[in-house]
């Protein structure tokens, strides 16, 4: 009974934390828990290399000391103080026990200082790839999202059930083109616009007549030819420069 009571707790408790769980949140979370191990393990690695410096220069004091109560022991021996010679004599041996432990620990404190770099660097390597799996599951995560929503989507989607909206947007649009060519067309046809075409058509005559006229002036029109202006144009002497031929069709204008 308990067996069954606890695969019962198990499947829905199970079951509702496997729905409440986002991929991309727990990754995310992964990546930022790795991040912030790195000072932690920084702080470390500084502590066992500061210990190493720490006995180095332990080391490099204790030898200084033994030199210097080794000329000591030398100086009392010849002036004859003995006692002297062997009160320093015990202050050398202590600091030679110290200075060999010092070495000792030193010795020890090398090899964790090389391990502990190791193991950062080792540490360093896993985040990085780990960080780069991680982003990768995400992106995957990301993209299966999309495809159930496009799926969602694409099963929601019912053709049927736009193509009269369409159908009545094709019909709008067909007849606000028409509208605006009807428009355009009467907007062709008034006064205004007639109007400008006889003006623009007066301008095409005189510029032909200008043109004739600078030909018979330059020689390259038989004399017979004048008539070609058209009924009642003036006639052009063929002395006359570009600004009389100009003067002679506003002249012309004038008349007309």
């Amino acid at each position: 009974m308990w067996n069954r009571l606890k695969r019962l707790f198990r499947s829905i408790f199970g079951g509702l934390i496997e729905g409440a769980e986002d991929p991309e949140l727990i990754l995310q979370q992964l990546i930022r828990d790795m991040s912030d191990q790195v000072p932690k393990m920084r702080d470390n690695v500084a502590q066992v290399m500061a210990t190493e410096k720490r006995l180095a220069r332990e080391i490099e004091s204790n030898q200084v000391k033994l030199t210097d109560i080794d000329n000591k022991i030398k100086a009392a021996i010849r002036t004859g103080h003995d006692d002297i010679a062997t009160a320093l004599i015990g202050e050398m041996q202590t600091a030679q026990r110290a200075l060999d432990t010092s070495k000792q620990h030193y010795e020890q404190a090398k090899v964790a200082s090389v391990k502990a770099r190791e193991f950062l660097d080792n540490y360093m390597v896993q985040v990085r790839r780990k960080t780069g799996e991680a982003m990768q599951l995400i992106a995957a995560s990301k993209q299966a999202q999309m495809q159930e929503r496009l799926a969602q989507t694409m099963s929601s989607f019912q053709i049927g059930d736009d193509s009269q909206t369409f159908d009545d947007m094709r019909e709008k649009i067909a007849n606000r083109v028409a509208t605006a060519e009807a428009r355009a067309e009467l907007a062709s046809s008034t006064l205004d616009s007639r109007m400008q075409g006889i003006d623009k058509e007066i301008a095409n005559i005189e510029a032909q007549d200008m043109l004739l006229a600078y030909k018979k002036q330059m020689g390259m029109l038989p004399e017979a030819a004048a008539p070609a202006l058209g009924e009642g144009a003036p006639s052009v002497n063929s002395e006359r420069t570009l600004g009389s031929g100009e003067s002679s069709a506003q002249e012309r204008k004038v008349t007309e």
